[in-house]
C-alpha cells in the first residue's frame, strides 16, 4: 500500500544517490535540501513499505501554488503514483486555502500532459 507523507531530510538522504538514475530528475541533493528548508516550499513523498517510489512539490507565493515537480521511479511509472501525488498536492493546496495552482510542462512530455489533463489542468 502506498502512503503519502511530507518529505523530510531523512527521506532526501535515502534517495540522494539515486535521484538521477531512478527518478530522472534534474534537481540535485543540495537544491532539494534548500527546498526542504524553505518555508514557501512543500514536498511530499510516496512510499511503498518505507521505500520511496515518488515525490512531488509546490512553491507557495501569497495565495498561489506552483507545482515544481511530480516524479516517480522509472520502473514504477504508469501505476497511478503520479495521480496519487497530484491529488495529495491538490488536497494540500485546499488545506492551505490557496486560490490557484499553476504548472509548466514540457510539450514533449506526453505522460505528464495526460496526467494534468486528467485533473483538468
Amino acid at each position: 500500500m502506498i502512503t503519502i507523507n511530507p518529505m523530510t531530510l531523512s527521506d532526501l538522504d535515502s534517495i540522494s544517490d539515486i535521484l538521477v538514475s531512478d527518478f530522472d530528475d534534474f534537481w540535485s541533493y543540495s537544491i532539494f535540501k534548500s527546498e526542504l528548508e524553505n518555508e514557501n516550499s512543500k514536498y511530499i513523498v510516496a512510499k511503498d513499505q518505507n521505500n520511496i517510489v515518488g515525490f512531488a512539490g509546490i512553491w507557495i507565493a501569497i495565495d498561489e501554488a506552483h507545482i515544481t515537480n511530480i516524479v516517480c521511479r522509472k520502473n514504477l511509472r504508469n501505476k497511478g503514483i503520479g495521480s496519487l501525488l497530484l491529488q495529495e498536492l491538490i488536497n494540500l493546496c485546499i488545506n492551505l486555502k490557496l486560490n490557484s495552482i499553476t504548472l509548466e510542462v514540457n510539450s514533449n512530455n506526453l505522460p505528464a500532459i495526460n496526467l494534468y489533463e486528467k485533473f483538468r489542468f
